[in-house]
C-alpha cells in the first residue's frame, strides 16, 4: 500500500472565484487538511439516462462525454491534482456490440479533439492507464497526440482507463515482474534456475516480488492510490477498476446517473469524504479510549 496521501497541506485555490455560486458555497466549507489527492469515478449510467427520455443509446453516451469535461474542469478549479474516469472497460470492449465500441471509439478521438484547448486552459494534463495498445491505431494516435499537447500543464492530471481492467493490470504487472528477473538474469550471464539457486528460491523470489515492487509494475505507478471513489447510478460494486490501489479508499455511491452528474456533485462527494475516519487498518482517534475499556491487562493475559 503506498502512503496515506491525506497529509499533503494545500492552499485555497486561486481559481475558486471560477466556480459557480454554489459550488463556490460548497467548496468554502471545506477543511483543507482533508482534501482528497486523488478521486477516481466510475461513470455509468449512459444508456439508463437514455432509455429514461426514450433517446438512443448513444446519445447517453454523448451527454456522458459532455458532463465529463464539466466535471474535469471543476477539478482543476479546486486544484485536484489527481482525477481518473473510468471510461472504457476491457469488458465493454469484448461484451458491448460492435457497433457501440466503434461508436464510443470515435467519441473518445472526438472529445480528445475538441477539448485540448480547453485542457490547455485549465492546466490539466492528459494521460491514459489500460491495454491501450489494443485500441484502433487512429485512436491511440489522437491519444498521444493529446497526452503531447497537454504533457507542459501542472494542475490536474486527468487519467482515462481505457481498455482497462483490474484483474488484467494484476496479470500485465506481475508478467512484467517475471521478465525483469528473466532479463536481469541475461544481464548476470546465467540461467534464471541458477540465479535463484545462489540466492535461494524463496529468498530470491520474496527479493524480486513484493508488494512494493508489483505497485511500481501496475499501470498507475507515477500515481498515489485514490483517496475517494465515485460510482454514478446507484450500483453497489467495483466492476473490476483499480482494484489494487483501491484497498483503502473511501466509496461514496450516488444513484445520480452520469449524464446528471456535474461539478456540484463532485464537490458533494468530496465533502462527504471529509466526514468519513479513515483508518488504514488501525483504529481511529475516538476508538483508542473505549477499546481500552475491553481489551485485557497485562496480569489477565497471564493467567490464561
Amino acid at each position: 500500500m503506498r502512503e496515506p496521501s491525506s497529509s499533503r497541506v494545500y492552499q485555497r485555490s486561486n481559481r475558486a472565484n471560477e466556480l459557480t455560486p454554489e459550488e463556490r458555497a460548497l467548496y468554502d466549507t471545506f477543511d483543507l487538511e482533508r482534501m482528497p489527492q486523488h478521486v477516481a469515478i466510475i461513470m455509468d449510467g449512459n444508456g439508463r439516462w437514455a432509455g429514461k427520455r426514450a433517446l438512443k443509446r448513444f446519445l447517453g453516451h454523448q451527454q456522458g462525454a459532455e458532463c465529463v469535461q464539466f466535471v474535469v474542469e471543476t477539478a482543476s478549479r479546486i486544484d485536484l491534482p489527481w482525477l481518473t474516469l473510468y471510461a472504457f472497460s476491457l469488458e465493454n470492449n469484448l461484451r458491448r456490440p460492435k457497433n457501440e465500441v466503434n461508436f464510443l471509439m470515435k467519441l473518445l478521438k472526438s472529445y480528445l479533439i475538441s477539448n485540448v484547448k480547453r485542457m490547455n486552459d485549465n492546466n490539466i494534463r492528459m494521460a491514459y492507464i489500460g491495454r491501450t495498445h489494443e485500441l484502433p491505431q487512429e485512436v491511440q494516435d489522437t491519444m498521444q497526440w493529446a497526452a503531447e499537447q497537454t504533457a507542459k500543464n501542472t494542475g490536474t492530471t486527468l487519467t482515462l482507463a481505457l481498455n482497462y481492467g483490474a484483474r488484467s493490470e494484476i496479470v500485465d504487472a506481475s508478467r512484467k515482474l517475471v521478465h525483469n528477473m528473466i532479463a536481469e538474469a541475461h544481464r548476470r550471464g546465467i540461467s534464471v534456475e541458477d540465479m535463484l539457486a545462489a540466492e535461494g528460491v524463496d529468498d530470491a523470489i520474496r527479493a524480486r516480488i513484493d508488494e512494493p515492487q508489483l505497485n511500481a509494475a501496475l499501470y498507475t505507478a507515477n500515481m498515489p492510490d485514490p483517496d475517494l471513489v465515485v460510482r454514478t447510478s446507484g450500483e453497489q460494486r467495483i466492476s473490476n477498476f483499480l482494484l489494487w490501489q483501491i484497498a483503502y479508499a473511501e466509496i461514496f455511491v450516488t444513484d445520480r446517473l452520469w449524464p446528471d452528474f456535474g461539478g456540484i456533485h463532485l464537490l458533494e462527494a468530496i465533502a462527504e469524504y471529509q466526514q468519513r475516519e479513515r483508518r488504514f487498518g488501525g483504529l481511529g482517534e475516538s476508538s483508542d479510549e473505549a477499546l481500552a475499556d475491553t481489551l485485557p491487562s497485562e496480569a489477565e493475559l497471564a493467567r490464561r
